[in-house]
């Protein structure tokens, strides 16, 4: 079980989730900045049942505050316009560029997401198991 520093136990339950190849397909890139692409198959059901037990983190490069506004917005807002056009923001709680306190990362790069039904069972019997 990950050990958080005196203070930070709440962030326990942080299950910190990758955007770009784990939510949302980004198929094109970079392209022109603008979040273009379509919920990768079973990323929307699987936040919202993961949200109802952990506090669910998006962390992405599109959250840096050094990227360029795209249309007068930021990445960020850009993102939360995704989340809520795709019906899951109610069920995250951030936003963010930096690497957030969490249990679990959920990465196309770092863990190696391969679907959302093995990474489900991975979240259930690494955590829950240990947090009993």
């Amino acid at each position: 079980m990950t050990q958080f520093p005196p203070g930070f136990e709440d962030e326990s339950n942080n299950l910190c989730i990758d955007f770009d190849g784990v939510i949302h397909s980004a198929h094109l890139g970079y392209y022109d900045g603008t979040i273009y692409g379509y919920p990768l198959a079973g990323s929307l059901e699987a936040i919202r049942e993961l949200s109802k037990q952990y506090r669910i983190i998006i962390f992405t490069a599109k959250a840096k505050p050094s990227r360029p506004l795209v249309n007068g917005k930021t990445g960020t807002e850009l993102v939360w316009e995704w989340l809520e056009k795709h019906g899951i923001a109610d069920c995250i709680v951030g936003v963010t560029a930096e690497k957030p306190r969490g249990f679990l990362y959920i990465d196309d790069n770092g863990y190696r997401f391969e679907n959302w039904d093995d990474t489900l069972t991975y979240v259930k019997e690494n955590h829950e198991n240990k947090s009993k």
